[in-house]
Parts: C-alpha cells; sequence; structure tokens
C-alpha cells in the first residue's frame, strides 16, 4: 500500500502531492523512525526553555503559589493552638478552682505522680475553668480565612498556568507546522504518515497534559515542602529532623524507579507512532487488503505491533507506579515514629498535644508531595519522551533556503533548460547523470521508458522537489535554484496519477487552483475539462461536499477534478503524470483535446506509459536508467528503429496478442 504525502509551501497547481518515490519513480523503502532518544535531562531542560517567552506569567504563578502554600501550612500550626485551647480547657475544669498551676504540680509531685505532673506543666492551665470558646471561635475563624485564601490563590495559579502552558503548546505546534513545510521530500520519503501524524498529535498532546499536570503540582509540591519543613523545625526540631531523613531516602527510591522505567516511555511513544502507521495505511488500502485477501497479515502485523507497545506500555506503567507506594511506605514509616516521639514527648512535658497533633498533619503534609513527586514521575518520562521525539521532528535536516535575494524571470514564455543534471537518491547508485535537454515554449515534451528509468524524477528535479547533485535547470534563463520555491511553483502547474482532493465542496477543490478565481471562471474551466458534464448529476451539483478520499465519485471523475483544478490556474508550465490514467477511452478523448487548450502557448511535460496518447507531442524523451537515449518526433523515433520503436511495437503487440 503505498502512500502519499503532501510536499508543503508549495504554491504549484498540484493536482494530488507527490508520491512518495525513490530511484526511479519507486519508494525507497519504508524505514523506521530514528529509535536514538535524548537523555531525560537535556529533554527536559529544552521542554522548560520553551517556556521563557512566559517568563512574566510564571513568576505570578510563582507569587500565588508561595501565598496559597503559605496559608495552607499556617493552617496545622492555627489548628494545634485551638487543640491546646481545648485540651487545656478540659484538664482545667478537673483542677480545684482558686489554686494556681504551679501548687497543682507540686500537690502531683508530692503524692508521687512525677508524669502527669510533668505533662502539665508542659501546658497553660488555669484552674477550675473550662474551654475558653470565645478564643477557640477566633482560631477558627483564622483557620477558616486562610483555607479559604489558599484556595482562591490556587485556583488563580491554576487559571494562569493553564493560560502559559495551552500558549505554549501553541507555540510548539506552530513551530512544528512550519517545520514541516520546510522539510525536503526526502524526508517523508522515510517517514510514515500514521507515524509523523502520531508525533504531530498525540505527542504534542501529552506534552501539553504533562505540562499541565506536573507544573502546579511539581510548583507546589516544592513549595510545600520548604514551607512544610520550616514550621516543622518551628514546632519541634527534634521531630524535624526524624521527617527530614525520609527525603534522601525518597530521592534514592524515585531516581532508582524513574532510571529504570524512563526506556519503557521512549519505547511507549515509539511503538505508539508505529502503530498508528499501520492502521494508517491498513485503512487506506482497505479495499486493496479485501482484494488480495490479506486481512489475515494485517491483523497478524496488528497484533505484533500492538503487543509491541502493551508491554513498553506495561513496563512504563508499572514500574513508574511503584514509586508512589513506595513513598506512601516511607510516608507510614515516618507518621508512626512521629506519632510514638511526639507522644512521649508531650508525656515528658517538653511538647503540648496541640503542637503534636499540628506536627502529625505537617507530617502527612510532607509526605503527600513527596508522594505526588513520585507520583508524577511518570508523567514527567512519559511527556519527555514525547518531547524527545517532536524535538527530533524539529532538529530534522530541512531543505535548502531560498536564495536571498531571490532572482525572478522577466517573461513569462516557459522555456525550460536542464544543463549537464545529475543526481541520485542514495550515494551509492546513481540515477540520472549528465542530462541536458531544451523545452521551448509552447512545445509540448514527453518523456517515456521503462518504469525505472528516472521519468517521475525528472519532474520532480523540475519542481524542486529534490535538489540537484550537479548541473543546473533554468527557467526563462534564470536557475531555478536562485529563485523562491514559491515563484517556481506558482508558475507550474502539475497534475499527477495519482489523484488528490480536499475535504470540501467540488467548487472549492476546483478553485484550489486559483482562490481568486470568480464563479464565471470554475465553470468554464469545469466545462472545458468536462467536469460540468457529470456534476450536473449529482444532488447538490458543485456544492456537493467531497471528503478527503473522494470516495462518491469514482476515479475518472476525481481525475477530471484535478485537470480542471490545473486548467483553472493557467500555469506557465504544465506537467502531466499520465493525467488520463483513470478515464475510460470516450472522455479520455475530450479530456485530450482539453489539454490541447490547456497546452497550448505554454511549456508541456507529459510522462505517459500508453504512447498512443503522445503520438503528437513536439519532441518524444527516452529515457533508460537516467539517461536520454533518444530524441525526436513520433515519426523520427519509429523511422530509426531504437529504443522507442521496440516499446511502441511491444505495447501495441502485446495489445494485439490480448
Amino acid at each position: 500500500m503505498s502512500e502519499t504525502v503532501e510536499e508543503q509551501n508549495d504554491d504549484a497547481v498540484v493536482a494530488r502531492p507527490p508520491v512518495r518515490r525513490g530511484p526511479g519513480g519507486h519508494g525507497p523503502g519504508m524505514q523506521g523512525p530514528t529509535e536514538k532518544a535524548m537523555n531525560f535531562g537535556p529533554s527536559a531542560k529544552r521542554l522548560i526553555r520553551r517556556l521563557r517567552p512566559e517568563l512574566l506569567g510564571i513568576w505570578a504563578v510563582g507569587f500565588l503559589a508561595v501565598v496559597s502554600v503559605v496559608c495552607a501550612v499556617l493552617g496545622p500550626k492555627i489548628i494545634g493552638q485551638g487543640v491546646n485551647l481545648v485540651f487545656s480547657g478540659a484538664i482545667s475544669r478537673l483542677l480545684p478552682a482558686g489554686a494556681t498551676q504551679e501548687q497543682v504540680i507540686a500537690g502531683l509531685r508530692a503524692r508521687g505522680e512525677g508524669q502527669q505532673a510533668d505533662m502539665i506543666s508542659g501546658m497553660t492551665l488555669t484552674p477550675g475553668e473550662g474551654i475558653d470558646f470565645t478564643a477557640l471561635s477566633h482560631i477558627m475563624l483564622w483557620v477558616l480565612a486562610l483555607y479559604i485564601l489558599s484556595s482562591v490563590f490556587s485556583w488563580l495559579q491554576a487559571y494562569v498556568l493553564n493560560g502559559i502552558t495551552q500558549r505554549t503548546v501553541y507555540r510548539l505546534r506552530e513551530d512544528v507546522e512550519a517545520k514541516i513545510n520546510r522539510l525536503p521530500l526526502r524526508y517523508f520519503d522515510k517517514m510514515q504518515r500514521g507515524e509523523l501524524l502520531s508525533r504531530v498529535t498525540n505527542d504534542i498532546d501529552n506534552i501539553s497534559q504533562t505540562l499541565q499536570q506536573t507544573m502546579s503540582q511539581l510548583l507546589t509540591s516544592l513549595l510545600t515542602v520548604i514551607g512544610v519543613i520550616v514550621m516543622m523545625f518551628i514546632v519541634s526540631p527534634l521531630l524535624a529532623l526524624i521527617a527530614l531523613v525520609t527525603i534522601p531516602l525518597t530521592l534514592v527510591i524515585t531516581m532508582i524507579i524513574a532510571k529504570r522505567s524512563q526506556k519503557y516511555f521512549v519505547a511507549q511513544w515509539k511503538h505508539t507512532g508505529e502503530l498508528n502507521g499501520q492502521i494508517e495505511e491498513a485503512f487506506t488500502g482497505h479495499a486493496l487488503v479485501k482484494v488480495f485477501g490479506r486481512h489475515r497479515e494485517v491483523e497478524e502485523t496488528f497484533r505484533q505491533k500492538n503487543d509491541e507497545m502493551y508491554r513498553a506500555s506495561f513496563g512504563a506503567q508499572f514500574i513508574s507506579g511503584i514509586i508512589m507506594p513506595a513513598m506512601m511506605f516511607v510516608g507510614n514509616l515516618m507518621y508512626v515514629v512521629i506519632a510514638v516521639v511526639g507522644g512521649l514527648q508531650v508525656a515528658s512535658g517538653a511538647m503540648q498535644l496541640g503542637d503534636v497533633t499540628a506536627f502529625i498533619q505537617y507530617s502527612r503534609q510532607f509526605t503527600q508531595p513527596l508522594t505526588q513527586l513520585g507520583s508524577m514521575a511518570n508523567l514527567l518520562q512519559s511527556g519527555v519522551a514525547s518531547a524527545e521525539r517532536v524535538f527530533e521532528l524539529l532538529d530534522a535536516e530541512e531543505q535548502t533556503p531560498d536564495a536571498d535575494p531571490a532572482e525572478t524571470p522577466t517573461g513569462n514564455r516557459g522555456r525550460l533548460v536542464f544543463e549537464n543534471v545529475s543526481f541520485r537518491y542514495a550515494e551509492d547508485k546513481p540515477l540520472i547523470d549528465d542530462l541536458s535537454l531544451v523545452a521551448e515554449p509552447g512545445q509540448t515534451v514527453a518523456i517515456v521508458g521503462p518504469t525505472g528509468a528516472g521519468k517521475t524524477t525528472l519532474v520532480n528535479l523540475m519542481m524542486r522537489f529534490y535538489e540537484l547533485d550537479a548541473g543546473r535547470i533554468t527557467l526563462d534563463g534564470v536557475d531555478i535554484a536562485q529563485m523562491t520555491r514559491r515563484d517556481l511553483r506558482s508558475r507550474t502547474g502539475m497534475v499527477l496519477q495519482d489523484t488528490w482532493l480536499f475535504g470540501g465542496t467540488i467548487r472549492e477543490n476546483i478553485a484550489y487552483g486559483r482562490p481568486d478565481a470568480t464563479e464565471e471562471e470554475i465553470l468554464a474551466a469545469a466545462k472545458a475539462t468536462y467536469v460540468d458534464r457529470f456534476v450536473h448529476s449529482l444532488p447538490d451539483g458543485y456544492d456537493t461536499v467531497l471528503d478527503d478520499e473522494g470516495s462518491n465519485v469514482s476515479a475518472g471523475e476525481k481525475q477530471l477534478l484535478t485537470i480542471a483544478r490545473a486548467f483553472l490556474a493557467q500555469p506557465n508550465v504544465l506537467i502531466l503524470d499520465e493525467a488520463t490514467s483513470s478515464v475510460d477511452t470516450r472522455t479520455e478523448l475530450l479530456v485530450q483535446k482539453a489539454m490541447s487548450a490547456l497546452r497550448a502557448d505554454r511549456t508541456s511535460f507529459v510522462i505517459a506509459h500508453r504512447l498512443s496518447t503522445i503520438r503528437d507531442a513536439d519532441l518524444i524523451l527516452v529515457m533508460e536508467s537516467g539517461a536520454i537515449v533518444e530524441q525526436g518526433t513520433h515519426s523520427e523515433l519509429l523511422a530509426t528503429g531504437g529504443a522507442y520503436y521496440t516499446l511502441y511495437n511491444a505495447q501495441f503487440a502485446g495489445a494485439a496478442e490480448a
């Protein structure tokens, strides 16, 4: 199943984007994308550098995050004061009124209850009085206000960050689109269309999701860890030191697991692209698969690629998924140690109960962001793996830039000259070597020869889909390498054997040849190419909507639409690559008449396999192995009895024998 690739930045009138061709018009062979992945660090840094245009917004996010975290981490400390107030009030109610706290402590020690005396000594009591509910209500209002402020600033942070993320991904998509427009056709020869689409869609969407989900959590988690550590040391330096032991342990666990899972994330997105390529290819060639009964082979290929993707995805998610349970285990161990040591501190009077409850809350606040950081590891690795694939596309070698300043032909005659042109797709496989020819204005030049002779390659060189290895091609005396591609292709119309239509109406598909054309000009082109004849049989006429495969019109009708598109553009140079191969014999005769009018006063190149269609050509070039072995008119070449004579007789002898 062959694939087609749209040549970007192309203002020529192209009936269908150039098909992927290798030497002699054949594809050079499907090659997978490069598998060498960047390291996590450089790729992550490069992704972060793309946030530079949003520096002001990032500072705003940082400020909002700081305020939100400060409000959140102050809450447990104030709640601890409330717990102290309640606990002290409850104990004070049980003590005899009128006595002082010192008297109560002395009495307990005198009765041998030293542990209770130590605990009470660490509290602030007023014997005989109960809980101060007025002070308690004030504390609760402060806590409520802090948590409301924390939520509001957290929401504002998420709002600003969402804009930063979407604008960053927007620019990334723009860069990718612009990059595709600058890539040479060689790149598309080696890249499956489904794989390329996967990078442009799936991988960029994954980057967007990763930035959206991790940036906010990452910043908030880091600030929370810092804020909680500060508050821990304020509450209890001893317990804070115990809690800090978990940080290096957490980092070591995360680094070990993340290092093992990164290769699986790279493989996961690589296999995703390959699977998309296989599916796209199978769906595009669905009818062909059915005709040759190859559905079982397609299903088996799908099963194998799906299994590869399953194993990579399972490995990536399973290994990275271990991080969060490991972090929770470490956090629970810390919680147990803090609860035991804190209880002993309260019993000894070194701490108040409210401080211990506050510290336990801080321990949860401390382990929660560490756990979040661990759970984000798989998201980060997945996003960076996608970023690597997108960066590979952005780093691909571009086509040579247009000359600056560029030259422009002064006339519109369409005189094309090949001067000692040499070209090869592969370094070790010469294709065209030292080829020279002249196509005069108004001439119809036919190019014939066996498959693989280099006919379509010659056309690709005229359009600068590929750059020459040696020699030059001039259009009206100007080297096409010194012209902008836009200028060159705006002077050239092309109708290929493989038709290609946009999703849109018939009118829009014809007008693609010249968007500023009037309705009368569109109808005139349709009538001249006999499109008008079948359009009126369609329910909506020229407003009939075609899908991108043109499945609601026949192959011959699609061919006529592409010819009408070229007819409307009225180019200086016309290239026809088996442009009537899909139409019936009667329609072909009509189209040949239309083509004669279209070719008038402009240079035309016609690639033909049916030699009967090019008898009236002004010049026939016979190519073999990238070289012109014969040239002349139809009658002249038949008279010589050479390669053209052999081709012509073989074609019609074969038809006679059949």
